[in-house]
């Protein structure tokens, strides 16, 4: 794109899934929408874009953000997590999990974030050690071949409302299971600017930063609506998709922070960032 992008739009990612859509037609309906370059994708290829500079400001999988701390500014009071159950990050599985030690278990994604709080659930909550392989999120395939599965996002969705059950299996909510065991909420994707940029275009990134937030907090009030009109569409009806946006939590505050700080403690030395590595937010403009 060369030099000339600087005087451009800012280019923004998008997580394609369903839970980041209310945020989505909160921009279309502020006019947002037509002040961004955006760009859907899936949360890996994002987290991989942003880091890459080619997008400017992006949501990116937590794991990713920590291990890139130094190049990234997150997004204060902006993140898709939850506090107790997410319905879109989980294990099916055929077996209780404490029974899960050298079973094999089939990775639906790549995300690391999820991934990793899988294997770190198992491991510390339950005590096993299974043999873990990547394969795509088809349930029906998975269980051919492997006692446990983990999914993200809508095949996690689709898998814990109409197939396992269908297929008689258990489904563990991984949001759920780490709040039973810490105590807090759980942070899947923080939205971050790379700093470089943040340097170059202040402005710019805090009124990215506001579009999002006006956007979130409408799409909160008008849910319904926002339910009703994706129903049109997708897989699941209103009923489902308005649980579920409002099950999903879009905060990041303390609490969400010490979330974080918990879960990089746990994994950081193991998955590629310190254990006390810092998160840096965007600061508030001064006047």
């Amino acid at each position: 794109m060369g030099d000339g992008h600087r005087h451009g739009r800012p280019r923004v990612g998008h997580i394609q899934f369903l839970n980041c859509l209310p945020l989505y037609w909160g921009l279309a309906r502020t006019g947002s929408l037509l002040d961004l370059e955006l760009s859907k994708d899936t949360p890996e290829k994002l987290s991989e874009q942003l880091i890459r500079g080619e997008l400017d400001i992006a949501p990116i999988t937590l794991v990713e953000f920590l291990r890139n701390a130094d190049d990234l500014v997150a997004f204060p009071d902006l993140a898709v997590g939850c506090d107790g159950p997410v319905m879109s990050c989980v294990i099916v599985s055929q077996l209780p999990l404490d029974q899960l030690d050298h079973a094999r278990v089939a990775l639906g994604s790549t995300s690391r974030t999820s991934v990793r709080l899988a294997q770190l659930l198992l491991a510390e909550q339950y005590g096993v050690a299974p043999d873990y392989y990547t394969c795509p999120p088809d349930l029906g395939l998975m269980m051919q071949e492997a006692q446990a599965a983990v999914l993200i996002g809508d095949a996690a969705l689709r898998a814990s409302l109409h197939d396992a059950p269908r297929l008689g299996l258990r489904v563990h909510d991984l949001g759920r299971m780490w709040k039973d065991w810490t105590g807090l909420p759980f942070v899947f994707a923080v939205w971050a600017a790379r700093r470089d940029y943040l340097a170059r275009e202040p402005r710019i990134v805090r009124q990215v930063h506001e579009a999002f937030l006006a956007s979130r907090d409408l799409s909160l009030e008008e849910v319904g609506k926002v339910a009703e009109q994706a129903a049109r569409w997708e897989a699941f009806d209103a009923e489902m998709l308005e649980r579920y946006f409002t099950t999903l939590d879009f905060r990041f505050g303390p609490e969400q922070l010490a979330g974080v700080a918990e879960f990089a403690r746990r994994v950081g030395p193991t998955t590629g960032f310190p254990p006390d590595v810092r998160v840096q937010l965007l600061p508030a403009a001064t006047s």
